[in-house]
């Protein structure tokens, strides 16, 4: 099982690095159907931090929010992706975004304890943005169903990732390194939000 994690944890560092090169909204690379959606989230750092912030909280939050926010996320993101495809507006979307990974990364920071259907609720409306973004950009990729299906599994890899950056919690010091990485994902977000990032 460490060798799992470790493996996890390498995949994730280097699609964080690679991260700083891609744009997530500009609509380009989304011709490619599977691969392309599964590596969209995982090159778009708005959305990198917004999604790893989601397992960081979950794991932070302890059972069953480890496992219900991560669900809960995907699920809404298609409702929101949905709405995009279908062409009903949803205002202020990517400024939604940005403040995500904000909000998110100030309660991994702040390490709150909310109740898990305040929890829910929250990741859920963050998701609405983040599908929506995505979902305006779906009728134009080659294979909308393939890109679909990717996209959700990129998203659940990068919340995998936060879960287990989030474990770090059970060892000593582990909390101020979780804690730490939630003042990192509330501070690209502000960069997002200002539109420095």
């Amino acid at each position: 099982m460490s060798h799992f994690r470790t493996a996890l944890v390498v995949m994730t560092g280097v699609a964080l690095l690679a991260a700083g090169e891609a744009s997530a909204h500009t609509g380009e690379g989304l011709s490619g159907g599977l691969i392309s959606g599964f590596t969209h989230p995982i090159l778009g750092w708005d959305h990198v931090v917004a999604m790893v912030a989601v397992g960081l909280w979950g794991a932070f939050l302890g059972k069953p929010a480890i496992w219900i926010l991560p669900v809960v996320f995907p699920l809404v993101m298609a409702l929101g992706g949905a709405l995009g495809v279908a062409g009903i507006p949803v205002p202020a979307v990517e400024a939604g975004i940005a403040v995500s990974g904000i909000v998110l990364g100030l309660l991994v920071a702040f390490a709150v304890r909310a109740p898990l259907w305040i929890a829910a609720v929250l990741v859920g409306v963050f998701a609405i943005f983040h599908g929506h973004a995505h979902g305006t950009e779906l009728p134009d990729a080659a294979n909308p169903f393939a890109y679909a299906l990717g996209f959700v599994v990129g998203t659940g890899v990068l919340h995998l990732a936060g879960i287990l950056l989030g474990f770090a919690t059970a060892i000593p010091k582990g909390a101020y390194v979780v804690r730490a990485a939630g003042i990192v994902i509330a501070a690209v977000g502000g960069a997002f939000l200002v539109g420095i990032a």
